[in-house]
């Protein structure tokens, strides 16, 4: 038998055998995939490469058998890697929402535990302010009334500590106490300051008209109250007599920070002017009486987000004006600043309490 004849017959007990190895390999897919659509597409390209082996097979052609199984096992290798894909979106997916399910048990525990304090809060009927004024704490503007309560509730325990402070500062600057002790007492007033205004900062991004307003304040403070505080130019001048004797250098400081905070009010002021202007302009924008102003309320929220911004600036004002007496005056004069500062504000809801409870004429 001749070379020709030797590779005819090879080649045709190859083809013999060839149905039995792919049959093996489509059982081996259906086992490790599961996915019947994969394996029927498997099957298909298996039966085309079969009939392309019977083909070569016949014209002569002996193909090499590691041809056949690299191209057996692209489709595999494919089908694995979108599973594994597919495993890893899921396994992140879980954990998303875990991690959601956590956040919002989270927020029930903290609002079970804020309902809390508003009962014990309404069963004790507390008032913020000491008492000074007819604001109870269960007051609700716009704000949402438990936010409400939490601010007040968390201002009247500013308050207790500001009365505390004040009473320790007078006692200290009647004593002998080092400077080093004073100081101490000075950046802790100037801290508990610091701490009012982040809280109204808070409050302000859930109800900036609440803040600007100050019906968390006594009715007197509100009367002399400028974005939602105290004017920083007119508190310099009602507390720089109780500064005295300053130094030439210190008299022209305060005189200089006096005229800049007055720059800066005017330019907030300017601005809210500017704002109330554009505001009223934009919910007027079509004929009123129509009854159809949904579309422009939309427009005026937009505008009213700025107020926010108004409100920290103000309150970042207050701040750096504080900051700036303190590194101007001495230290004993600093102390004795806070102290001024603090019974200004006393007085003020003093005031307010004998407005509020002074005899009245029936008419």
């Amino acid at each position: 038998m001749n070379s020709s004849s030797t590779q005819f017959v090879t080649s045709r007990r190859m083809s013999a055998y060839e149905p039995i190895h792919q049959m093996s390999m489509w059982g081996e897919s259906f086992m490790s995939n599961g996915n019947l659509n994969a394996s029927a597409s498997m099957i298909m390209d298996a039966d085309t490469q079969l009939d392309n082996q019977s083909e070569d097979a016949s014209q002569g052609i002996l193909g090499s058998s590691s041809k056949y199984d690299q191209e057996a096992t692209k489709p595999t290798d494919k089908v694995q890697r979108r599973l594994a894909q597919n495993r890893e979106a899921a396994r992140k997916s879980r954990l998303r929402k875990k991690a959601y399910v956590q956040q919002l048990e989270t927020s029930r525990l903290k609002l079970v535990q804020l309902e809390q304090e508003l009962d014990r809060a309404r069963q004790q009927g507390l008032y913020i302010g000491s008492g000074l004024d007819a604001n109870p704490l269960g007051y609700s503007g716009t704000m949402n009334p438990g936010c409400v309560a939490a601010f007040e509730m968390e201002y009247g325990n500013w308050m207790e500590e500001q009365n505390k402070q004040i009473s320790e500062l007078r006692t200290v600057l009647q004593a002998q106490i080092s400077d080093i002790e004073l100081h101490l007492l000075v950046d802790r007033g100037m801290s508990h300051y610091f701490k009012l205004f982040s809280m109204k900062s808070k409050a302000a991004k859930v109800d900036v008209f609440y803040v600007m307003s100050g019906m968390w304040k006594t009715s007197a403070e509100r009367f002399f109250s400028w974005i939602g505080g105290f004017r920083p130019s007119e508190l310099l001048k009602v507390l720089l007599p109780q500064l005295y004797p300053l130094a030439e250098q210190q008299h022209l400081d305060v005189s200089s920070l006096r005229q800049s905070c007055q720059q800066a009010e005017d330019a907030l002021s300017q601005g809210m002017d500017k704002l109330q202007f554009t505001l009223a302009q934009t919910v007027a924008a079509d004929p009123l009486g129509e009854g159809i102003y949904v579309p422009h309320m939309a427009i005026a929220m937009e505008k009213l987000e700025a107020l926010v911004s108004f409100v920290n600036q103000a309150d970042h004002l207050r701040k750096e004006t504080l900051q700036q007496m303190s590194r101007i005056l001495t230290i004993r004069q600093a102390a004795r600043g806070l102290l001024a500062l603090g019974e200004y504000f006393q007085r003020l809801r003093a005031l307010s309490s004998l407005w509020t409870t002074r005899p009245r004429e029936l008419t």
